[in-house]
């Protein structure tokens, strides 16, 4: 099923492709992803006021049928996009990629811009050769959603989830025992925000900017026994994020937080748990953690046969701050642009958060957050790293031990791809 999915998808692209060649006047098409293929059809009036009569394809799967088609054609050089959609998560796996136009040269000389953008937000976009393989568009600064109505029951405060993680640990055993709620949905959810602190601009998640494996360190053990300690104290669901269970687990108030991009609050308002509106609220990453959930990018590639009408609506995209404040208000995309950040819309109240002014405390996370490295091989690492931490959670596999395999299989993995 999977093999016919990106048939489909790469034969529903080439369709495109050919049609936009045949087409007249000129057409071009964009690949994309729900739900960023909104904020790209809520450009469309904009674009076409600058090319009246240019047809805009926006061709929609799902994020990961999205990411694998595009894998695919950029390996094949064929039914490719004029202009393709690239989440965070994938960035370290295309952002080498000779498939896509370097927006670093002419005609493009995006160079200019970066000023304009946080620096992790830009560094994710180019790669260890300085070549620009694509924009962001919007971003995600990490946030602390919990439940005020459950921590109120349990004569809990804000600050006892945030001062520091033992407390937060002991707070989720105070929640537990007195509503019965969980604290957080997974354990795991822990270790992805503790080996993401305390880096600096330039340092990597996974590797160093060498492409040593970095697993096998004081941080990765530190966020190894954090989960640990959540899995033992008894405050982890043990469901993963964006399964039936977890949406399920926000609906009926049985979990009470969730550490994510700030972007999680527009879902939970529209589709995950609409019926909690003014239960929630949202508080920094605890110790002062500053991380980036995601971000939306835009390529070209190198295929594309209407390079500059793609260059043009992606500097819509990317380069417009009114567009991206459009995309805020209507899409819950927080803009990426820092002067779009300004804008009066983010100190307004937000309704489904009871009334505070969530977004002034996003931007200041998105401007703390450091540029850091991107490596091809973050993904391969990641799932390492996390299929390990499973043995610590769930067999009492010993910490240092899976630390050291978790190197051991990630530098062979890197050697049997490089």
């Amino acid at each position: 099923m999977r093999s016919l999915r990106r048939r489909d998808a790469l034969m529903l692209l080439s369709c495109a492709a050919a049609g936009g060649a045949r087409a007249t006047p000129a057409r071009i098409t964009v690949a994309s992803y729900p739900d960023l293929d909104r904020a790209v059809k809520l450009a469309l009036p904009a674009f076409a006021r600058r090319h009246p009569g240019v047809a805009v394809n926006v061709v929609t799967l799902s994020h990961k049928d999205h990411h694998t088609a595009m894998t695919t054609a950029l390996a094949a050089g064929a039914a490719l996009p004029d202009l393709i959609a690239l989440d965070m998560d994938f960035m370290g796996k295309f952002v080498d990629s000779a498939g896509l136009e370097d927006l670093s040269r002419a005609p493009y000389l995006a160079g200019a811009q970066s000023a304009r953008f946080p620096g992790y937000a830009w560094r994710a976009g180019v790669n260890r050769r300085g070549e620009i393989k694509a924009l962001p568009v919007d971003t995600g600064p990490g946030a602390l959603f919990y439940r005020h109505d459950l921590l109120a029951r349990a004569g809990l405060r804000e600050t006892d989830l945030t001062r520091s993680w033992t407390g937060f640990i002991e707070a989720g055993q105070t929640l537990r025992a007195r509503t019965g709620a969980y604290l957080v949905a997974h354990a795991q959810d822990l270790k992805d925000i503790r080996i993401r602190a305390g880096l600096a601009d330039g340092e990597g998640v996974f590797f160093d900017p060498q492409g040593r494996s970095q697993v096998q360190t004081p941080r990765f053990r530190r966020a190894f026994e954090l989960a640990l300690q959540a899995r033992d104290a008894g405050i982890d669901a043990r469901v993963r994020a964006w399964s039936n269970e977890w949406s399920e687990g926000f609906r009926r108030g049985a979990i009470a937080t969730q550490m994510m991009g700030c972007w999680l609050g527009g879902h939970l308002k529209r589709w995950i748990a609409p019926g909690t509106a003014g239960l929630w609220r949202s508080a920094p990453l605890p110790e002062g953690a500053a991380a980036a959930w995601g971000g939306s990018f835009y390529a070209i590639p190198v295929h594309s046969q209407q390079k500059a009408l793609a260059w043009d609506l992606l500097q819509l995209l990317a380069l417009d701050r009114d567009q991206q404040v459009a995309a805020f208000r209507s899409l819950d995309a927080f803009p990426v642009l820092l002067s779009a950040q300004d804008d009066g819309f983010l100190s307004e109240p937000v309704d489904f958060l009871g009334g505070e002014a969530a977004r002034l405390q996003w931007r200041d996370m998105a401007r703390r957050i450091p540029a850091v490295t991107i490596d091809r091989y973050d993904a391969v690492a990641d799932e390492v790293v996390r299929n390990e931490l499973d043995q610590v959670l769930l067999h009492r596999k010993g910490i240092d031990q899976a630390l050291a395999d978790a190197r051991v299989t990630v530098e062979r993995r890197v050697r049997r791809r490089a």
